[in-house]
């Protein structure tokens, strides 16, 4: 999934994201807002990642998302 389709589906993603990671405030939400690399570093804040496994685990999360 690209930026754009990300972007265009981003309703539908942020209700599979909050499932997924409910920690993640609607502030946080605001700022990933269907960019995969702040996706990651949001990871990285709320849940105490290390960088590469934030982008592994967001990296997955689009390749498996059927939005």
């Amino acid at each position: 999934m690209n930026t754009e389709q990300m972007k265009g589906n981003w309703k539908q993603l942020k209700g599979k994201i909050k499932e997924k990671w409910g920690d993640l405030t609607e502030d946080d939400l605001k700022v990933v807002e269907g960019r995969q690399d702040q996706l990651a570093g949001r990871l990285q804040e709320r849940y105490g990642l290390a960088k590469d496994k934030a982008k592994e685990e967001a990296d997955r999360f689009y390749q498996n998302c059927n939005c």
